[in-house]
């Protein structure tokens, strides 16, 4: 029961919860405010058993030569379905935190050139995961997503993966087998705490996987002073060695989770 409870809790931490169909959320109950993204199972989503709200405030995403630290805090909220995985209403979901990538546009592209045209902070390079198919709970979280490269300079839909070929995650708070070159890195449960009303919570968990590979760029055009856009997915891959094969990559996500019994959130 104890190891089941806690790959429900990591699960919660990492995964993006599946949009609802629309509804208008219902208010949770006086002390579960947090919960609001969890769907009400009476009016919204049948089936909802436990509510879960967590925030990612640390770690890092190494994809092939760029290792990017998460540095903006990433709240997820929503509801567990038995063996489905995570449902959201309007309220919940992944929020879109835009870390920035080191190195910028300058570093992603090799345009050293840019520089005459943009000042450093017009170079200032974001990143943004986003779901990209079914997540699937059990002993480890498969979390399939992709990888929003965010600066006017490559147009609106850069990305590293996709819905075709995602990045396949599958995170876990024991321990990793990776292929070489990479080494077993080993996550955490975190400290566990409960507290009022009836929230249990999970401080300073750690999920980890350091055994996916990555795909090429894709969709990133030049779009600089209304010339024809130029495809420069080749410029991305060369500058961040993509694609990447598994045993070269490695994700670290750190953060605090609160769960709660549905019917004490909608009594």
């Amino acid at each position: 029961m104890k190891s089941k409870l806690l790959g429900v809790l990591a699960a919660a931490v990492a995964v993006v919860a599946i949009a609802a169909p629309a509804a208008t959320a219902t208010t949770p109950a006086p002390g579960y405010s947090q919960f609001a993204g969890c769907p009400d199972p009476k009016t919204e989503v049948p089936g909802v058993e436990l509510c879960t709200r967590s925030v990612i405030t640390g770690g890092n995403f190494k994809m092939g030569s760029k290792n990017v630290p998460i540095e903006q805090p990433i709240t997820l909220s929503g509801g567990v379905l038995p063996s489905q995985g995570l449902v959201a209403n309007s309220k919940g979901g992944m929020s879109a935190a835009k870390q920035k990538v080191p190195g910028g546009i300058v570093g992603l592209t090799g345009l050293t050139w840019l520089l005459e045209f943009f000042g450093s902070e017009a170079l200032t390079l974001y990143a943004v995961t986003e779901l990209a198919g079914q997540p699937f709970l059990g002993e480890t979280i498969s979390l399939p997503i992709k990888v929003h490269l965010i600066h006017p300079v490559l147009g609106n839909n850069c990305y590293v993966g996709s819905f075709a070929n995602p990045i396949k995650l599958s995170l876990t708070t024991g321990t990793t087998n990776p292929p070489p070159p990479n080494k077993p890195i080993t996550g955490s449960t975190g400290t566990f705490s409960f507290e009022p009303p009836e929230i249990f919570k999970f401080t300073g968990q750690e999920l980890v996987d350091n055994s996916f590979s990555a795909p090429g760029a894709s969709g990133c055009t030049l779009t600089l002073f209304g010339f024809i856009p130029i495809s420069i997915n080749g410029l991305v891959n060369s500058q961040s060695g993509l694609p990447a094969a598994a045993g070269t990559n490695e994700t670290r996500q750190k953060g605090n989770l609160e769960l709660a019994n549905v019917l004490n959130v909608y009594p």
